[in-house]
């Protein structure tokens, strides 16, 4: 008998099967709005879904049911999506008497079947937050916080202060905002106000205070170094690298070693290239000519010289062989031309 009852026990618990399931705490600003997704099993598709407030589920008071229309000016909402499995509920306008525990459930029905519920405690609070507690902003440019509030403090003073220097601080005027100097703050009275700081200097990196009344919330404020390469426009809207401005150089006179000319659009001056204008390569220009040069006199000169010894042979080839010249050789006188002196010699 015991376990039967132990298994009853646990049948009538509320969330024994854990079938559905949502967020576990939420903390929101008063005066705002919050949703929350209660998730739940396939078989809970046609099920009826509610939402109820109180301690324990079983003595929990309904908020809201998705077999019932809407209350006329109410602030809870929800909303059942079974593709998804899941359904909404949406609180507005939170005040801090709204905070305490609240039960997404579902219907199961059945004598020995209690609901599938899941809880969540929710803590309205009329405090202050910020979207981003850690902004960076680039040297010379600007960065935007936004910091929120509760209702209460709608009608609030909103100050932007450094860390540890509430002398530094600077504040809205009637009209819930201030311009005219390297900080400006807009408020909405509505639950948020924007301050952003312009003009940003690495001495503006450190820790800072949104405020609204007494409630006052931490950001750190870090600046990055300015890009290397500033692009500014030009008329064709194309970007271009700017470049530090530079005195104007005096102009050298012209020295041995180089001419000075005015390069045409085509190219670069002979002379002012390092390369061409060296006395190496000034040598090696003249030694290649006198090659050009030699070679082909020499080649000449060899030729006219061979020329004039075939001459020679065959001159005395021919005195050899002319007839009748056998008894008369004794006679015969044979000229040598001596081809560096030209003079004729006879014997």
């Amino acid at each position: 008998m015991a376990p039967v009852t132990c298994i009853l026990l646990l049948l009538l618990l509320p969330g024994a099967l854990g079938d559905v399931s949502t967020v576990k705490d939420l903390v929101v600003l008063e005066g705002r709005s919050v949703t929350i997704p209660c998730h739940y099993d396939p078989q809970y598709t046609r099920h009826v879904k509610y939402w109820c407030r109180g301690t324990l589920k079983d003595f929990c008071s309904s908020l809201a049911r998705t077999d019932s229309p809407p209350r006329a000016g109410g602030k809870v909402a929800i909303a059942d999506d079974p593709v998804q499995r899941v359904f909404t509920v949406t609180m507005t306008d939170l005040q801090e008497g709204d905070s305490g525990w609240y039960w997404c459930g579902v219907e199961v029905g059945g004598m020995w079947r209690a609901d599938d519920t899941a809880s969540v405690y929710i803590t309205v609070t009329h405090g202050m937050s910020v979207l981003n507690s850690m902004v960076v902003g680039e040297e010379g440019g600007s960065v935007s916080i936004q910091c929120l509030y509760g209702y209460r403090h709608r009608d609030s003073v909103k100050k932007w202060c450094r860390s540890g220097d509430w002398g530094s601080c600077v504040s809205t005027d009637a009209n819930g905002t201030l311009e005219g100097g390297p900080v400006r703050i807009r408020d909405d009275r509505s639950g948020a106000f924007t301050v952003t700081v312009r003009v940003l200097e690495p001495r503006d990196a450190g820790w800072y205070w949104c405020a609204a009344g007494q409630q006052q919330v931490p950001v750190h404020l870090t600046v990055a170094p300015r890009s290397t390469t500033l692009l500014s426009s030009t008329a064709e809207g194309a970007p271009m690298t700017s470049l530090p401005a530079t005195a104007p150089s005096r102009p050298k006179a012209p020295s041995l070693s180089t001419v000075a000319m005015e390069p045409d659009k085509g190219g670069q001056d002979f002379y002012s290239n390092p390369v061409l204008g060296s006395p190496l390569m000034i040598c090696g220009t003249l030694l290649l000519l006198a090659v050009v040069v030699m070679v082909p006199w020499n080649m000449w000169y060899q030729y006219k010289r061979i020329q004039r010894r075939r001459n020679m042979d065959e001159l005395a080839t021919s005195l050899s062989m002319y007839p009748g010249c056998e008894g008369d050789q004794a006679k015969t006188s044979v000229l040598f031309l001596n081809t560096a002196s030209q003079q004729v010699h006879m014997l």
